[in-house]
């Protein structure tokens, strides 16, 4: 059974983003998305300092049974990655929403609002299952 915490803003592409208090957003896949990847093996990470726009392929998640590009659900600069990640890549496997991968800076915060709430992004992930 996947969750969907609610405080989070959900993509079509199944990333999470979680605003920070800074004013930063921290963005991960969802549990819909590594399940369907199943284990992950490795992560290939934006660069930091990097300027990305919404929807842009920033990164790859492998797992063992496929390949699957990480986007910007919003544009702006990509300011850390996590790089604890490649010593516990099992640690995205138990709880993904535990998990960020890396974090932005938004350059344009009225992008958020087309993001997906928690309801609206699960009632999509379960009708693609």
């Amino acid at each position: 059974m996947t969750k969907t915490p609610q405080e989070f803003k959900y993509t079509k592409t199944h990333e999470w983003v979680r605003m920070e208090p800074d004013g930063t957003a921290s963005v991960g896949i969802t549990d819909f998305a590594q399940e369907a990847l199943g284990d992950i093996v490795f992560v290939e990470f934006p660069q930091a300092g990097a300027t990305v726009k919404a929807g842009e392929a920033v990164g790859v998640v492998e797992s063992v049974k496929a390949a699957s590009d990480i986007y910007a659900p919003v544009s702006g600069e990509i300011v850390a990655i996590n790089d604890g990640i490649p010593d516990h890549w099992e640690e995205i496997n138990k709880d993904a929403f535990a998990i960020w991968l890396y974090k932005l800076k938004p350059s344009h915060p009225d992008e958020l609002k087309a993001l997906l709430d928690a309801t609206r992004y699960a009632a999509m992930a379960e009708a693609s299952k």
